[in-house]
């Protein structure tokens, strides 16, 4: 019901915040923004995320159309999450609260995925 209302609402930036509203999606998204990677390569990317939140929120991020999940069924079976076109299209902007952070926050140190 709550996405609903997002959904439909005439607002753009309620709409955005549907997708991008939780603390770990814009760090999904930004960690994928160079290639693909596999679950444990996003696991320990990004460090301090629980496999549970981690499985949810990719799942949220694929149905919203940000990520692409593909399944891979050779001998050894895997999974790969890489941006779709519209999550490409989010690079910049996160790109742009990086150097926020960089420019607002000395004394932090810049966030680099290892994926």
């Amino acid at each position: 019901m709550k996405k609903e209302l997002f959904q439909y609402s005439d607002c753009p930036l309620y709409r955005s915040m549907n997708i991008l509203g939780t603390k770990w999606k814009p760090i999904i998204i930004y960690a994928l923004r160079e290639r693909k990677a596999r679950f444990g390569q996003l696991s320990a990317a990004i460090g301090l995320i629980s496999s549970k939140v981690l499985t949810s929120t990719l799942k949220e991020l694929e149905a919203d159309g940000i990520i692409l999940r593909e399944e891979f069924k050779d001998v050894s079976p895997r999974v790969e999450y890489s941006l779709t076109e519209m999550g490409l299209a989010l690079i910049p902007i996160m790109v742009l609260l990086v150097e926020w952070d960089a420019q607002h926050h000395a004394d932090s140190v810049p966030f680099i995925a290892n994926t």
